[in-house]
This record gives C-alpha cells, structure tokens and sequence, in this order.
C-alpha cells in the first residue's frame, strides 16, 4: 500500500494530525499502533479539554476524534509498525498487516509513563492511580494522596497536589531527592507536602469498585513493613519516549526524544513529529492536538512545494 501521507500514532497528535491532512485532501492513513487512542484510552474522566464543560470519559474522546477524522477521509490501520525505512522515499513501514508507503510521514508514537510494575498499580489505574496530576488532581480535591518519585516531575506533580489536596506524601527510594535545588526547596518547605524517605511501594490497597485506601511501603535500609493511608496515588518516575522505531535514523535527545526544528520537522526531509514523541514538558492532550496540527499543515507545505 502506498499513501502520501502516513501518520503513526492514534491519539490527540496523530488524529489531530489525521483531521487536517485529510481536509487537506491527502487522504492519510493512521496506523493505530499497539495502544490505539494513546494516554487517553487509559483515562476515565477527562476534565480539561475545552469543549467538554461536564467532562467526558477517555475513550469516549478519542472514539470522537478518530470519528471526525475518518468523516473528512482519513483511514484507520489497527495494526502496529514493526520496523522503518527512512533513507529513501517512498519512505516503508513495516507492520504486522503488511508494509506502507509513503510519500510524507507524521510520528505521533508518544511516550509512556514508566510504572512500577505492580499487578495492583494495573488494577486501580484510573480508579485511584494517575500518572498524571494535571489531569486527574481535581478528583482528589481536599482528600490525602502520595506522589512517587524524588526528581523534578515528581516535585512538579507534589506541588501541584497541594493545592488541591489536603496532605501530599512523597515516597522516595533514597534519602535524599534527585530533584533540582529550587524544586527540592519548593517542596520541603511546602507546609501541605511530607516525605517518606527510603521507601518503596510494594502494593496499592483498595477495591477496584471502591479505589484506593492506602498502599504498603518497604523500608529499602531495613526490609520494614508499613502502611500509609492515602486515598490516591501518582506515578511521577518519569516517562519513556516511544521512539526506537527510529534510532540512527532520527536526531533525538539522550532519554529518545525526537528533536525538531522550523515547526515540526526532523532531521529527515519529509518526516514530521509531534505530541509527546517531542514534548516532554506540557505532555497534555491539548497541547499534542496543537502539534498534530502543526505537523499535518507542515507536512502539506512540504509535500506542495515538491509537487506532490
């Protein structure tokens, strides 16, 4: 199969980016990827999209947008990329449907939070487990929650809890935080944020009907068991680009992220990124629909320059 414009990645980015090659009239084809809907397809209520003043459920959203986009012409793979080819164009796709081609080629691929891998975190994930403080905070209003982590995002997440809830607990592995000075100082002076040092969580408490009541902590000097009520929890350990589809074919920073320059474009003519594949900042819904635009509008200057 060969298209003018192939966009990887199925959420806000890559519909966005969807919608208007398609108004564009470049057809483009969406391969969904092996998470289709992205971030969002994990999140219940989403409260901070404009346009939705009572909120709207994750999935809810992102079957809207791939719905708003197949309606201008935009086609949908459910298929995940294997392997990439970005020395020549057409540029080549692999996938597990078969291969595509393209003339142009849009990465939307995101980023993963990374997890602590307990069978519980899966379990309570959007039912009292966020990754997220921006999106998910106002649902812990005036109740206690703990944020894990000790470097800037999680200072970041802490601090913005604190103005919402009534207690913050930060739980780190060491007994000092990796976050910078300013950060650090920010949140331990911070009347409304404690710490609970040399700790690791070993489960989240709590019904998946009735969320979380707490967790069980693991003293990491001496092997103690604790357990601390709080009535949510946020994952801040850092986030992981989805990017090794394109090492040494892509310029991007020492964690993966894709770098980018005159709006959108990489380091390759004709190859185009945007949303959390990018931007490990903002890392908002909003904020990646505006890339996907971006990348779309780009992407079809390039493409009319050429004659194509």
């Amino acid at each position: 199969m060969e298209v003018k414009v192939c966009i990887l990645g199925s959420g806000p980015a890559g519909l966005t980016a969807a919608l208007y090659a398609a108004r564009g009239n470049l057809a483009p084809l969406v391969i969904a990827g092996a998470q289709p809907g992205g971030q969002l397809i994990t999140t219940t209520m989403v409260e901070n999209y404009p346009g939705f003043p009572d909120g709207i459920m994750g999935p809810e959203l992102m079957d809207i947008w791939k719905k708003h986009a197949e309606r201008f012409g935009a086609r949908y793979l459910t298929a995940t990329a294997t392997r990439v080819d970005l020395a020549r164009r057409p540029f080549t796709i692999e996938t597990d449907e078969g291969p595509v081609r393209c003339r142009a080629l849009i990465i939307a691929t995101g980023a993963s939070p990374n997890l602590l891998g307990l069978p519980s975190e899966q379990q309570h994930m959007g039912r009292g487990v966020s990754t997220c403080a921006t999106c998910d905070g106002y649902f812990f209003k005036d109740q206690e929650v703990a944020v894990v982590g000790g470097g800037d995002s999680a200072m970041e997440e802490a601090l913005y809890l604190s103005k919402l809830c009534t207690k913050v607990t930060v739980i780190h592995r060491r007994d000092k935080l990796r976050a910078s000075k300013i950060m650090a100082e920010r949140a331990q002076t911070n009347p409304r944020i404690a710490f609970q040092w040399n700790s690791a969580v070993e489960e989240i408490l709590g019904k998946e009907d009735h969320g979380v009541r707490g967790v069980r902590l693991r003293r990491t000097d001496t092997g103690e068991q604790t357990e601390l009520k709080v009535d949510g929890l946020f994952i801040a350990i850092g986030h992981s680009p989805n990017t090794g589809l394109f090492r040494r074919q892509l310029d991007m920073d020492a964690v993966g992220y894709l770098r980018v320059s005159e709006g959108t474009m990489t380091n390759v003519p004709g190859v185009f990124a945007a949303g959390d594949v990018v931007d490990h900042v903002y890392r908002q819904a909003v904020t990646a629909a505006g890339m996907g635009c971006m990348a779309a509008m780009d992407a079809e200057r390039w493409l009319e320059r050429r004659g194509e």
